[in-house]
């Protein structure tokens, strides 16, 4: 499975940094680095919900499906 987080690309959009986004969301940075280098395995729903309502974005401009 090669789902790609694209938390990053996001994150510019805004402006805003890993530690503010890691605090808004109710994450740690840690977590919010094994997001974005793709070592996550599971992301919970609410999770995913509290990312696109900091970011004002949808799932899909968080998550892309590529081919391997």
């Amino acid at each position: 499975m090669a789902i790609v987080v694209r938390i990053d690309v996001e994150l510019a959009k805004q402006k805003m940094s890993v530690g503010e986004f890691a605090e808004r969301v109710g994450l740690t940075p840690a977590n919010v680095a094994v997001l974005k280098n793709g070592r996550a395995k599971a992301v919970r729903l609410s999770t995913l919900d509290a990312m696109c309502r900091v970011l004002i974005c949808q799932p899909g401009d968080l998550l892309e499906w590529v081919d391997e």
